[in-house]
């Protein structure tokens, strides 16, 4: 007789049997989380057209969205070569900061005393105004690049700084303890438990030092008064200020705010990634 008893999988009333399936944004959600910002920034566009318009407001006082917009492409060869200096020096002061940010960060944690010595040098560079930072720099460095480049990467430096320090001083310290009880040494726990539980903390960082990193960028050009062939959208700011050319001026402008946003969107998307699969700030919930 043959045996037709259930067969019972070995892996059955386990965790292994259960299948965790992740909550899904709804397509008219994730529809509605596109449309609902972009509609509102076309109404507020519409709404800005129609009051020049209708107020007749001069473009040297308040240009419209199309004046803007045919300023855009008409002092596009202008504008292009700026907007590139910009981001260069942003990018490039980013990049330092977040070497220069992490590296000085372990380092500060690995000792309790190089922190001490180190840590209030750190404090006084970024309550120190940029303004007044900048001149100096101007004497002191050999050209107006370089101080433009340090001057970003003074203001981008110490939010990464700081947010590395604190992620990595907040790691559960149970897990420490249990590291230690494995004979775990300082740079494997450092490398396999610190890090990784710094990761929030890093990219929260890595956000903010974006964007500060392109404020200082403008803000710097603006108080060394930078002009010429290779300088920045700061200066072409100000050219258009001095020439009344208003619509070249929010031109410039909506190219700082476009690459902004792109720097936002973009360190936005690298801390998802990272996070998205594991920690609490990302983890999408069914509640």
């Amino acid at each position: 007789m043959s045996d037709t008893s259930p067969v019972i999988s070995s892996d059955e009333g386990t965790d292994a049997s259960v299948v965790i399936v992740a909550p899904r944004t709804s397509t008219t959600e994730t529809v509605l989380r596109i449309v609902v910002p972009v509609a509102m920034l076309v109404l507020a566009v519409i709404i800005w057209q129609v009051y020049v318009v209708a107020s007749g407001t001069p473009k040297y006082i308040l240009p419209s969205p199309v004046d803007v917009w045919e300023s855009l492409k008409k002092d596009y060869p202008t504008l292009l070569p700026s907007l590139w200096v910009t981001l260069s020096i942003t990018f490039q002061a980013l990049i330092l900061a977040l070497i220069g940010g992490v590296a000085l960060a372990i380092l500060l944690v690995q000792s309790k005393w190089i922190e001490l010595a180190v840590f209030p040098f750190a404090v006084i560079l970024q309550v120190t105004p940029v303004i007044a930072i900048a001149p100096l720099l101007l004497i002191y460095t050999p050209n107006t690049q370089t101080a433009l480049l340090i001057v970003a990467f003074l203001v981008a430096f110490f939010p990464i700084l700081s947010n590395m320090v604190s992620g990595l001083k907040s790691v559960d310290h149970n897990l420490l303890n249990l590291f230690d009880l494995y004979g775990a040494g300082r740079w494997k726990s450092l490398i396999y438990l610190k890090i990784p539980a710094s990761m929030p903390y890093f990219l929260t960082g890595l956000r903010i030092g974006g964007g500060l990193s392109l404020i200082a960028a403008v803000v710097a050009e603006f108080a060394a008064g930078s002009a010429g062939q290779g300088s920045g959208l700061a200066f072409r700011i100000l050219e258009s200020g001095y020439r009344l050319n208003i619509p070249r001026m929010f031109a410039a402008l909506l190219l700082l705010t476009g690459t902004g946003i792109a720097i936002f969107g973009f360190t936005s998307l690298i801390s998802w990634l990272v996070l998205h699969r594991w920690h609490e700030s990302a983890v999408r919930r069914e509640n």
